[in-house]
């Protein structure tokens, strides 16, 4: 259903991307951002599902300036080896990138954004920080609690598992406390990734519930 894309981030800097784009007249447009294991078959398929929903989805490979192409899958050597992304992240470099799916986007009608794990708190910054977003969601994003004082711009929801061995409960409560104004849901057993249907995590009773809720949120607040 996608293609591959290059985007053109405000610095001319130059990155890599997936869009999916809805058979139909577009309801919006959706930033997809990615987890540590880079714009993958999953991250992919989670455009393609935007798309069949009715809109424009884009995933921006946030890893370029560091490591073009980067793509990984689930398996224990992989797991460890997408970890260093994280070991020093360039948040600013991140959200720039981001900023520039935003924009490519813009012209079809409100922009929402997603992401996963650290595409997550990416999601939660990216309300915070950048312009043009009418939504954002994301799931079990760990830095979110360090970002917490800092008051999305745009309607925000949040996904967290109950058994998240990365993101303890103390963690969600603070963001509760600080944020009254977001929305945040814990699922109970659930662990980190239980949305991935390709992660030994995988909780398909806690993503049935979660992606419905998702959706609903971007129909609520990307109202044409």
């Amino acid at each position: 259903m996608g293609k591959d894309i290059t985007l053109t981030a405000s610095d001319g800097f130059k990155l890599g991307g997936y869009r999916a784009d809805p058979a139909g007249s577009p309801k919006g447009a959706i930033v997809v951002i990615q987890e540590i294991f880079g714009v993958n078959h999953h991250i992919r398929s989670v455009c393609d599902r935007l798309a069949g929903e009715g809109y424009v989805a884009i995933a921006p490979s946030i890893f370029d300036r560091s490591q073009p192409n980067f793509q990984s899958g689930y398996s224990p050597d992989e797991v460890t080896n997408a970890r260093k992304f994280i070991a020093n992240p360039d948040w600013p470099a991140m959200l720039h990138d981001t900023q520039a799916a935003i924009d490519a986007v813009k012209d079809v009608g409100a922009v929402g954004i997603i992401g996963f794990c650290l595409g997550g708190s990416i999601a939660y910054m990216a309300a915070a920080k950048l312009s043009g977003l009418s939504a954002a969601v994301g799931y079990y994003g760990g830095a979110i609690v360090r970002f917490a004082d800092d008051k999305p711009q745009a309607p925000m929801q949040l996904h967290f598992g109950e058994k998240d061995v990365g993101i303890p409960l103390t963690d969600v409560e603070t963001i509760k406390s600080k944020r009254p104004d977001v929305e945040v849901f814990i699922y109970p057993g659930a662990q980190h990734g239980f949305h991935c249907d390709e992660r030994a995590s995988y909780d398909k009773a806690s993503a049935d519930i979660a992606w419905p809720r998702s959706l609903a949120f971007f129909a609520k607040h990307m109202k044409k």
